[in-house]
């Protein structure tokens, strides 16, 4: 019961990771002077062939891909990126469907990358250079001038930009935190309904991020986003019911929200599921299944989900392991999770 109580007393509920707009089948807008609609001249070059059902053959690469079109590739690009950010997807799944998306249409990541950046014509391309810089894909890795390309594709008014560059100052991983601007990009965001911009500005309102604290708000717009598909939305607004902020507290809900979550591959949701299976939250205690949790939750990336994994294997029963502890906290501390920094300095003491 004592390490029931500790981990329950050490774990933080997240609320956070983010990242669109919910659209119909006919238009996707990624700025205010450039829109994707099928009725448009760009869809109707899908009349010569489906970029969709391209097979990676020389032929196609040379008469359809580069005579001039490589642009369509690098709409539908950003336009799966942030459909994947807006549903809740995981940041490292999102990189490998992008990965794999090059090269189901046989083109090299050096080679589209050298034409992005000779190519800054519109905010679509200047974001997906700014993606590739951020994740080293065709290029070496430089957040820097990742950043200084999603800066100059949100003015813009590039969507996905925004939303980046808004994840970045709420969570403070890549530049210092400018809280004014985080809420000032999640409300124009929200503002079109796009759904990880609302779960972002709930978040800003239940944590005064930019503007003072409304918990009542912040339950609304959860709910706003969880309606619209949003992953991390659906584990906001179990946090609002674990917790009761914005409404009556509500154990099993919390429960059936972050197994939702959890069931739609959001790492968080997991995280706080697993956490719900070992403290008996909404559900009877199963420490196995919240070893499992726990497990795919931090392989997935979470830094709540590694400090848990570590944590068992320091303290479990019939499981403590040293060595996969230290590994799990030092995973969660080098994200920048306090608790796990703090807990891998007073192990490295001893």
């Amino acid at each position: 019961m004592e390490a029931q109580k500790l981990i329950s007393g050490l774990f933080k509920l997240q609320y956070h990771h983010t990242i669109i707009f919910t659209m119909s089948d006919n238009q996707f807008i990624f700025d205010n002077t450039y829109s994707l609609n099928i009725n448009s001249h760009i869809i109707k070059h899908f009349n010569k062939i489906n970029i969709k059902e391209i097979n990676p053959t020389t032929n196609i690469i040379n008469e359809y891909i580069f005579e001039g079109d490589l642009s369509i590739l690098v709409d539908e690009l950003v336009y799966h990126i942030f459909k994947e950010f807006n549903e809740g997807k995981n940041r490292e799944i999102i990189k490998q469907h992008v990965l794999n998306y090059i090269h189901s249409h046989g083109i090299i990541s050096q080679e589209i990358c050298c034409w992005l950046s000779n190519n800054q014509n519109n905010s679509n391309s200047t974001y997906l250079f700014g993606y590739f810089n951020y994740h080293g894909i065709g290029t070496d890795l430089d957040k820097q001038k990742a950043i200084e390309l999603y800066q100059k594709a949100a003015k813009l008014e590039n969507r996905v930009a925004q939303l980046n560059l808004a994840n970045m100052h709420i969570y403070g991983k890549e530049v210092d935190n400018d809280y004014d601007l985080a809420f000032e990009l999640s409300k124009k965001l929200a503002e079109v309904e796009c759904a990880s911009g609302i779960n972002n500005l709930g978040y800003c309102y239940n944590n005064g991020i930019g503007t003072d604290i409304n918990n009542q708000k912040a339950f609304e717009l959860f709910q706003k986003a969880a309606d619209l598909g949003n992953s991390y939305g659906i584990n906001s607004l179990g946090c609002c019911y674990e917790e009761g902020i914005g409404t009556d507290t509500n154990k099993q809900k919390a429960f059936e929200l972050y197994k939702k979550a959890a069931d739609l591959g959001n790492s968080t949701g997991m995280s706080n599921l697993g956490y719900c299976y070992y403290g008996g939250i909404g559900t009877d205690v199963d420490e196995q299944k919240a070893f499992e949790l726990f497990q795919k939750a931090a392989d997935l990336g979470s830094d709540a989900a590694q400090y848990n994994l570590a944590w068992i294997y320091e303290n479990g029963d019939g499981i403590k392991d040293m060595k996969q502890a230290i590994y799990w906290y030092k995973k969660s501390a080098e994200q920048d999770y306090e608790i796990a920094q703090n807990k891998l300095k007073e192990i490295l003491k001893k």
